[in-house]
């Protein structure tokens, strides 16, 4: 579920990079999470395993990486995780779907503008979003500004050893 070039530094460049941040999601205390394109469960996985949040909603549109979460979450017997195999985009055609979270998670997905846009229906008021975002982080930030109609930026935390850091939103009122 990662590429051949990541085997050796799978610790550092996606467990670290997952586990980095718990401190900062644990503080908001929310319990209900989505996590957008899951792929291997990074960052979900690790941080529900270190005591982030309650409830967790895996969104995964390959079948392959969906199946391999479900193969994961059963094998270590983890509770409160829901696997949805689809695109974010469908959930916004749920109305239960709606404002239903109150944390947001995504690592290596869509641009900034597009995946906050994607998040704010899911998203109660007063939530949070927290994305992991590489060099090209300001650029996409003043590239397309329409999240700011329902986000407010509420900080950087550099994780790892690279460019990463963990953008953290909070969703308006």
């Amino acid at each position: 579920m990662i590429s051949r070039n990541d085997e050796a530094r799978i610790v550092e460049r996606h467990f670290l990079e997952s586990l980095t941040p718990a401190y900062w999601l644990k503080e908001r205390g929310i319990t209900r999470w989505i996590d957008f394109g899951s792929g291997a469960g990074l960052p979900a996985i690790p941080l529900a395993l270190a005591g982030v949040g309650g409830q967790w909603t895996l969104v995964e549109a390959r079948r392959t990486k969906a199946l391999f979460l479900r193969k994961v979450i059963e094998n270590l017997e983890l509770e409160g995780f829901e696997i949805i195999h689809d695109r974010l985009q469908s959930l916004l055609d749920e109305p239960a779907r709606h404002q239903a979270f109150e944390g947001f998670t995504s690592r290596a997905t869509l641009k900034l503008g597009p995946t906050l846009q994607l998040a704010a229906d899911l998203i109660a008021p007063g939530g949070a979003a927290f994305l992991w975002k590489g060099s090209g982080r300001e650029e996409e930030l003043a590239h397309d500004d329409r999240w700011r109609e329902a986000w407010d930026l509420d900080g950087l935390l550099g994780v790892g050893s690279g460019l990463i850091v963990v953008a953290r939103f909070t969703r308006k009122s």
